[in-house]
């Protein structure tokens, strides 16, 4: 058997873990996947070449580079393989239990913050309720094609892409029409609770997926929760917030929705990867 060990750059959060997961569902030479998301590495353990499998890896534009190469002896104990059907079960209906939490968490914050970003006029809060609904997705596709065909997963994959990319088009329009309208200025209140609320809901989402991981790496899972894109995204809002009520102007709120609304569309094209 062979180890191959890829640093993934781009890999800050369980959304990253779900897509190379179902990239690479259809390798039948992979044994085991492991993941080690703080220091941004994933562990293949493989028989034959590698080749395919760094295609798929590299497809997803997740920045990987391919660390090392090695022959193992799977039986040797110092290799930390070890794959027991029981436990593996067990671990898949924790996982499956787990995403079911954090898949409702995340849209019911979508609902929540598209709506409030609605009311108070805050793109910010739009277009970091569309991330919620992304990440929704990817942990939506985990679900509920567990079990189905390949493309029956591709075909979700496909139209969970589409549809994220027009809300966020959407999204861009809209901040032009009011960049360039005579606009109301958001309602900054509305935008700092509600991001300080969907940040908590994301520390909770990603501390939830992180100790599923091993009790070993709670700790170290969770401390890296503060350094995901979603923690950095709620942040950006607030601080816009702050900015709004600061200048008395709706160009920070604008910019921060930009942002977002262009990594909805870069997750976007990660997801129709996955239906090719």
């Amino acid at each position: 058997m062979n180890k191959t060990t890829f640093k993934i750059s781009k890999m800050d959060c369980p959304s990253e873990e779900n897509l190379i997961r179902m990239k690479l569902e259809g390798h039948s030479n992979i044994e085991h996947l492991e993941f080690d998301i703080p220091n941004r590495q994933l562990t293949v353990f493989h028989n034959d070449n590698i080749e395919g499998i760094e295609t798929a890896i590299h497809d997803l534009k997740l920045g990987d580079t391919l660390l090392s190469t090695e022959t193992i002896d799977p039986s040797d104990p110092n290799n930390n393989f070890k794959i027991d059907a029981d436990s593996s079960h067990k671990k898949d209906a924790e996982q499956r239990k787990l995403l079911w939490i954090v898949l409702v968490i995340n849209f019911a914050f979508f609902i929540i913050e598209m709506s409030t970003g609605l009311i108070s006029r805050s793109m910010g809060l739009v277009a970091d309720s569309l991330d919620m609904l992304a990440d929704s997705f990817v942990y939506g596709i985990s679900l509920f094609a567990v079990g189905g065909t390949v493309i029956k997963k591709k075909r979700i994959a496909r139209i969970a892409g589409y549809f994220q990319i027009t809300l966020a088009i959407l999204g861009f329009l809209e901040v032009l029409r009011r960049f360039f309208g005579n606009e109301q200025l958001p309602d900054f209140s509305t935008m700092i609770v509600i991001s300080i609320l969907a940040l908590i809901a994301n520390s909770i989402c990603l501390y939830l997926l992180q100790k599923s991981k091993s009790k070993e790496e709670a700790h170290m899972q969770a401390s890296m929760i503060f350094t995901s894109n979603d923690v950095i995204i709620n942040l950006g809002v607030i601080v816009a917030g702050i900015l709004v009520n600061w200048l008395h102007s709706s160009t920070p709120d604008l910019i921060i929705g930009s942002i977002v609304f262009a990594l909805v569309i870069q997750g976007a094209f990660r997801i129709l990867k996955l239906s090719k």
